[in-house]
């Protein structure tokens, strides 16, 4: 991950904008009043937490990601941007060493590696004897349908102790590449080595990304041990850091906004299976600060199924306070005794625990009945409800002792609940639990704060522009992928510029411009780029490189990475940036249109004479739409006839 990448993971836009912006929830976006032009009618101004953007749809007509937002509020260029954004996410800059880029260049050979072996593992459950028996566990007792095998890419480890390994080395691979991956381990003494995996079912663990990062594997023979075998830790492995599923869980958890947690790999594929796609393992583990990282990016509605064994356990109780730590909290304006304004923090996440009943796995719950396994979910209990019961169970109430250690561990988690009623009703609960006044528990002092920076509080929801035909203008590529691709392939031809003018200005539209990307990083590499065929003293590509700042550098190399397949004819390779060019202004005008129709509504329910113009306007958008619609319709058909 770049620099600028983790910038921007670390920075939760609707943060960063709420601290100068009152911004009112709406739906899956954020809409006020734009700090950069005066208007107090219509909020014209929208935050996209999923794409973390922001738009104006107002005077300015603006928009960006969080760098272009703090940009044009400072009047700073995109290096002082860069480095106070970097020191406010904690993010080092530091330059590129060989160091790095040779780390870089292993990784990915690693990961390469590990999808050979995922191969060779595919192989052996369908297409050998030995296979045959893993296969028909799979199928006959756990219920996987052929399709959901390979989605996953399970597979099957030989017993044997050297199968993997001679196939990898016959291959070209070293003693010290399959060390390094962890598909192997070392004989003490010899300096032998022998396949880490051995008669076990194989399961691919991959990175948010969908990247090879190791394996998993669950025994056949019920005298093995252990029963689960991950791979050990690796430069591109660490299960602290991973959550089983999430490559392919992360579309479902945004748009459902709930991620169910689940204990085994078995049970994420059985729920995928029924279509439970929300569902993710954190493999064996405690969940960590950094799994609860990734997962609130895409929703803050939580729920753990537990089975009965676990759910009261201390490391099941520790992933919960880590879970409460780590989730987001907002300030609440409280008045004391003397009319004295303060903050309290309250959580902004909805974590629920549910159990199993007894003797259940979520595979069995589901392969029996889909419906049973929605019942779970849906009476999942709140964390403060959960806590409560648990550390009570089996406990002398009476021993003063043990009261406080309950009310100790509880009363932080009712103090977090947004809901002032929901606060009241849970401090009685405890009260009458632990047999104390409540007024006690009110007198107690206030513990497990999470300070945030700046507020943001929770109003009630104003009407928003649809977002319905920007989702049917893209159901594939997010709009930061298209433009990293588009970006890729200019910075590896900057050339195509001027082709890609010509061939915009022939179907009717303007020439390829800086503002047609959404996020300053990108518009930044793409004045380079404009730069590099601008000036005749140096080839454009040697301009480009030599120009790119070490960041910049750090971002070009991962949108190399990502367009090194690219088809090699140029033609193909200038007509498939054209259409990625025009699907960005698709979704652009898109969201011009609905926001348009959206304040004509507003101005006609006030009785505003601005009506009549966002209609005009709305309809100049709606022919530019037509104009990218034909011309795409255009590369599309040349796309599908070659």
């Amino acid at each position: 991950m770049s620099s600028i990448d983790e910038i921007k993971a670390r920075i939760d836009i609707v943060d960063l904008v709420s601290e100068t912006v009152q911004l009112r929830r709406s739906g899956k976006s954020y809409t006020g009043f734009c700090p950069f032009h005066p208007n107090t009618r219509t909020p014209a101004f929208v935050v996209f937490p999923e794409s973390g953007t922001w738009r104006c749809f107002g005077q300015c007509n603006e928009g960006g990601d969080i760098f272009k937002y703090v940009m044009k509020k400072e009047g700073w260029d995109f290096s002082e941007t860069l480095r106070y954004l970097a020191e406010k996410a904690g993010v080092q800059l530091r330059p590129i060493t060989p160091q790095d880029l040779a780390a870089a260049e292993e990784n990915d050979h690693l990961r390469s590696l590990l999808d050979e072996a995922g191969t060779y593992f595919r192989h052996q459950l369908l297409n050998t004897q030995g296979g045959q028996f893993a296969l028909d566990y799979l199928q006959r007792k756990r219920g996987l349908s052929p399709e959901i095998i390979e989605t996953f890419g399970l597979g099957y480890a030989p017993a044997s102790w050297d199968a993997l390994a001679n196939h990898l080395l016959s291959r070209g691979h070293t003693r010290q590449d399959l060390l390094d991956a962890g598909l192997v381990s070392e004989r003490e003494g010899s300096g032998g080595i022998y396949d880490r995996f051995r008669h076990r079912i194989t399961f691919p663990i991959r990175d948010e990304r969908g990247r090879m990062a190791g394996f998993g594997a669950r025994i056949l023979d019920p005298d093995d041990i252990p029963k689960f075998l991950n791979s050990p830790q690796t430069a591109i492995f660490d299960k602290g850091r991973l959550l089983y599923g999430l490559d392919r869980a992360r579309k479902a958890i945004r748009d459902q906004d709930r991620v169910v947690i689940v204990e085994g790999y078995l049970d994420v594929i059985a729920l995928h299976q029924a279509g439970f796609t929300n569902t993710v393992s954190p493999m064996g583990t405690a969940l960590t600060e950094h799994q609860l990282y990734l997962l609130k990016r895409l929703s803050r509605r939580i729920v753990l199924a537990l089975d009965p064994d676990a759910a009261g356990d201390k490391a099941t109780l520790r992933g919960l306070q880590i879970a409460r730590q780590a989730m987001d909290h907002e300030q609440d304006p409280v008045f004391d005794a003397r009319g004295l304004i303060g903050y309290e923090f309250r959580l902004q996440a909805d974590i629920r625990v549910t159990t199993l009943p007894p003797g259940s796995d979520p595979d069995e719950v589901v392969n029996q009945d889909p419906h049973a396994w929605e019942k779970i979910i849906e009476n999942a209990r709140p964390i403060v409800v959960h806590v409560m019961e648990v550390l009570a169970a089996g406990r002398d109430l009476d021993d003063a002792k043990v009261k406080s250690e309950i009310v100790e561990q509880v009363l932080p988690l009712i103090d977090d609940l947004a809901n002032p009623v929901e606060r009241d009703t849970y401090r009685q609960r405890l009260a009458r639990l632990v047999r104390v006044d409540e007024r006690t528990l009110l007198q107690m002092p206030r513990q497990g704060r999470k300070p945030r920076p700046a507020p943001r509080r929770t109003q009630t929801p104003t009407p928003a522009p649809s977002r319905a035909a920007q989702a049917q203008a893209s159901p594939q590529l997010s709009s930061y992928v298209l433009e990293t691709h588009c970006l890729g392939v200019l910075i590896r031809q900057p050339e195509l510029l001027y082709r890609v003018d010509r061939l915009l200005l022939e179907a009717g539209l303007n020439r390829l411009v800086a503002e047609d990307f959404q996020h300053a990083d990108h518009q930044a590499i793409f004045q380079v780029l404009l730069d590099s065929v601008d000036q005749d003293v140096t080839e454009p590509l040697n301009f480009v490189m030599n120009t790119f700042s070490l960041p910049m550098m750090e971002l070009a190399d991962g949108m190399l990475e990502r367009t090194q397949k690219v088809d090699p004819q140029k033609d193909r390779v200038l007509e498939d940036l054209v259409r990625g060019v025009l699907e960005l202004r698709l979704r652009s005008v898109h969201q011009e249109i609905e926001y348009q129709r959206y304040l004509m509504e507003e101005s006609q329910r006030q009785g505003d004479l601005k009506a009549s113009q966002h209609l005009l306007t709305m309809m100049q958008y709606t022919q530019a739409l037509k104009r990218i619609d034909k011309a795409l319709a255009r590369y599309t058909s040349r796309s599908s006839n070659s």
